[in-house]
């Protein structure tokens, strides 16, 4: 009960850093002339966005990793609120931000205005980042390689664990970018996610891990407040890349990450809609599956409305999730 309190109190003192530093940040992006370059090729609703203020990651980034420092440089009463397996989800979180604000930067300032940096060099640098990771969670943390819910002990993948792990973390880093691309809709899809894995780390006794999942949670909740439609910032490559490479990290962190596939039904369906895309484009020489990818530009060109498309695949990703949970501790 007492863990499941400091988590819930984390929420709010995220959520709250959040909200409070929201406006002031915004202004500055304005000021710093930081807004987004909208392309030609995507629904034409999508133009009122352009010069809206973009690498908006930062407002939920800086307060998590704030949250987690203090609580790791302070005790109170004799406990520590955060363990020190939660510096390596804010390492891999800054990792990606940091691919993720170059890429906005090349964007907004770039050669390569309105495009961002190939996506040759956002994979390498994502692989790079990722095994670094995928090293430390194997030989530092020695983490469990997988939980399988009606296995007694974990499984061992041995030398493939690393790059199983390179594929989960980079996987889903580019499934929630692809994701962001409706006003509220990666943070509410990503606040989902990560709650639920939060609540796998306190049922599984992982407090520490738990309690910043849901400072996460509380962070993309204050970013919602200035993120729902319409958006008065956007979170960009620094926010999406970093949410899902770290929603990877924990998910292999907690050794639960089988049905990430379900816990994150609606990132999984956006990076597959773009990989099916992209195959059939090329193997018949132009024709198309869907209108336009990432999936949700195809419900948007189908005449469903912005705000009906996030709260639909937000219902999906919240099923997927409730499902992915049960199934987790099946057996």
């Amino acid at each position: 009960m007492q863990d499941t309190a400091l988590a819930i109190a984390f929420t709010s003192i995220a959520f709250l850093l959040s909200v409070i530093w929201g406006a002031p940040f915004i202004q500055l992006l304005r000021d710093l002339k930081i807004g987004k370059v909208v392309r030609s090729d995507v629904p034409e609703s999508h133009m009122a966005k352009m010069n809206t203020p973009t690498m908006g990651g930062l407002m939920f980034l800086i307060p998590i990793t704030l949250l987690t420092v203090i609580m790791n440089a302070v005790s109170l009463f004799g406990t520590r609120f955060f363990g020190t397996s939660t510096l390596l989800p804010v390492a891999c979180m800054w990792g990606f931000a940091l691919i993720g604000a170059i890429d906005d930067w090349e964007g907004i300032r770039g050669p390569r205005r309105g495009l961002g940096m190939t996506s040759r060099t956002k994979f390498i640098l994502q692989l790079v980042v990722a095994g670094v990771i995928a090293y430390a969670l194997q030989y530092l943390l020695r983490v469990p390689h997988i939980i399988w819910p009606s296995a007694p002990i974990p499984l061992n993948f041995g030398i493939w664990y690393m790059p199983i792990a390179m594929i989960i973390i980079v996987g889903m880093s580019n499934a929630v970018n692809f994701t962001d691309g409706l006003d509220g809709l990666a943070a509410l899809i990503s606040m989902t996610a990560f709650a639920v894995y939060g609540i796998i780390a306190l049922t599984q006794g992982q407090v520490y891990l738990g309690r910043f999942c849901f400072a996460v949670v509380g962070a993309l909740a204050g970013f919602l407040w200035f993120n729902g439609k319409p958006a008065q910032l956007i979170m960009g490559d620094t926010g999406s890349l970093a949410l899902g490479g770290t929603l990877g990290v924990v998910a292999l962190m907690t050794g639960r990450w089988l049905f990430l596939p379900l816990i994150a039904i609606i990132p999984m369906a956006e990076m597959l809609s773009v990989i099916i895309q992209v195959a059939y484009f090329k193997a018949t020489h132009g024709k198309r599956i869907f209108k336009k990818s990432p999936i949700h530009h195809h419900f948007e060109m189908s005449g469903w409305p912005e705000t009906q498309v996030v709260m639909r695949f937000w219902l999906v990703e919240l099923v997927g999730a409730l499902v992915g949970y049960a199934l987790t501790f099946l057996g």
